[in-house]
């Protein structure tokens, strides 16, 4: 639940955007020295709060320390380092080609700074889901508003407190608090919005940001599919669908939503996945310090009413009172069911069998466009098939989401996953427009595009174009 105690205040909201626009007006966030120091502050903010962030993430999420560091901590300070290793090439006009109609002239690309954006981040990564589209902003030259989640509450408050001692307070400002602060921020004008979070929030944001023509990123998740092929290594197969289905207890954009398999090989892949399990969180795994909890009794009891009236063959066991769901799985629940046309967001795991991989395809095209998808094969021809035939924000083959350790690739969906992506340069390139920038000399003005016409000079254009 919100706390109103800590909430931003409806009124400051105002005065904030206006002052992150007049601090971009200054021209300062265009200096490549101040943003360069703006993101090693916050590298130096997350590496000083360390034990802090570990503890709001564990009574947020129960996020254990090891998982907090790879998935948020590290997952920032990487960021922050590959930003700044690249970010004078990335600022840097690019020259391009100029045709010979243009001649003598020089054609570049210059990135420039949007202006103020607003991020609005989501409660199942509540660090890093904020400071990571941060970083593209600020690496490209803009001031921001940032809106953590008010359901990740205690990580919300820790952003609130330690952003205004590290980075430009005129340039940055937090908004914390719930659908009211978020309905504000909207009424007003800002230059970019990057939202992550779910599909129906993402078209209110879609609409109230048509109303100043203002571009969006928006990272929106879906439900990923992960097909697994008799030639896979199942052994390896389940210990990374099961690191990536229960990391966050399940509460991960691109984790696996669904699991297709031959019948053939059902059986013996579920053993395996039960096996990777118990050796990961133990026999019960309530008990596992590495198990997180759902983030609040209201997606608690959403998840619980997934499971009615289903085959669980393993887990459902819950306490509403720890917001504990078991690792679960279901076999084949019925596809109109709210579980298989719902994003799941949470620790169970559908596993539908087919007559063969092949009828993968069409299951997968009969959906919206997902996040993510995962195959797990050793077959190259259905690998490529499956690569062709398929759309997906983002894929992995023989694992789980590693693409997003990797910043060089985007992040971003597809369809009614999201559109635009951010991480490395794909982050500076969405917070910046790339201004067209042509020179040319007052040399050798030919005449031949000026009136009157003729027919020499319109074939001499057809030549030179």
């Amino acid at each position: 639940m919100p706390n109103e105690a800590f909430d931003t205040p409806l009124t400051d909201i105002e005065g904030l955007v206006k002052r992150s626009h007049s601090a971009f007006a200054t021209g300062k966030s265009r200096d490549i020295e101040w943003r360069k120091s703006q993101l090693v502050a916050i590298k130096q903010m997350t590496l000083d709060n360390e034990k802090a962030l570990l503890s709001a993430l564990k009574q947020d999420l129960n996020k254990c320390e090891q998982e907090s560091w790879i998935s948020e901590i590290g997952f920032v300070t990487t960021e922050v380092d590959h930003t700044l290793k690249h970010l004078k090439k990335w600022a840097k006009p690019c020259k391009v080609s100029t045709p010979m109609v243009a001649m003598p002239g020089k054609s570049f690309v210059y990135p420039e700074p949007l202006g103020c954006v607003l991020i609005i981040g989501a409660w199942n990564y509540p660090y890093q889901l904020v400071l990571a589209p941060l970083i593209a902003a600020i690496a490209a030259g803009n001031t921001a508003i940032i809106k953590p989640s008010e359901l990740s509450t205690h990580t919300a408050k820790l952003i609130a407190e330690l952003v205004p001692k590290y980075l430009d307070n005129d340039a940055f400002s937090v908004v914390n608090g719930g659908k009211e602060q978020t309905s504000e921020l909207l009424k007003h004008k800002f230059d970019h919005i990057l939202y992550t979070g779910g599909e129906t929030v993402g078209k209110i944001v879609m609409r109230a940001a048509s109303d100043y023509l203002t571009p969006v990123t928006l990272e929106l998740g879906g439900k990923s599919p992960c097909v697994v092929d008799s030639s896979a290594d199942l052994n390896v197969t389940a210990a990374r669908i099961v690191w990536a289905k229960w990391l966050n207890a399940g509460q991960t954009c691109v984790a696996p939503d669904y699991v297709l398999v031959p019948a053939s090989l059902a059986d013996t892949l579920v053993s395996k996945i039960k096996t990777k399990l118990t050796e990961f969180y133990g026999q019960d795994p309530a008990k596992s310090p590495d198990y997180g909890r759902i983030v609040n009794q209201r997606h608690h009891a959403r998840l619980c009413n997934y499971l009615e009236g289903h085959n669980v063959a393993h887990g459902g066991q819950a306490d509403a009172s720890d917001c504990y769901l078991a690792p679960t799985i279901v076999i084949n629940p019925a596809t109109d069911s709210a579980l298989m046309q719902e994003e799941i967001f949470g620790p169970i795991l559908p596993i539908i069998t087919v007559d063969d991989v092949e009828a993968s395809i069409d299951i997968i095209n009969s959906r919206p466009k997902p996040l993510s998808m995962y195959v797990f094969t050793k077959d190259k021809a259905f690998e490529q098939r499956l690569l062709e035939r398929t759309s997906a924000g983002m894929v992995c083959v023989n694992d789980g989401f590693m693409f997003a350790v990797n910043p060089e690739l985007p992040f971003g969906g597809v369809g009614n996953s999201g559109m635009g992506a951010y991480h490395g340069k794909y982050g500076f390139d969405t917070f910046s427009h790339m201004k067209t920038v042509m020179k040319r000399s007052f040399l050798f003005d030919v005449a031949v595009r000026y009136p009157p016409f003729s027919k020499t000079k319109l074939n001499l254009m057809k030549k030179l174009l």
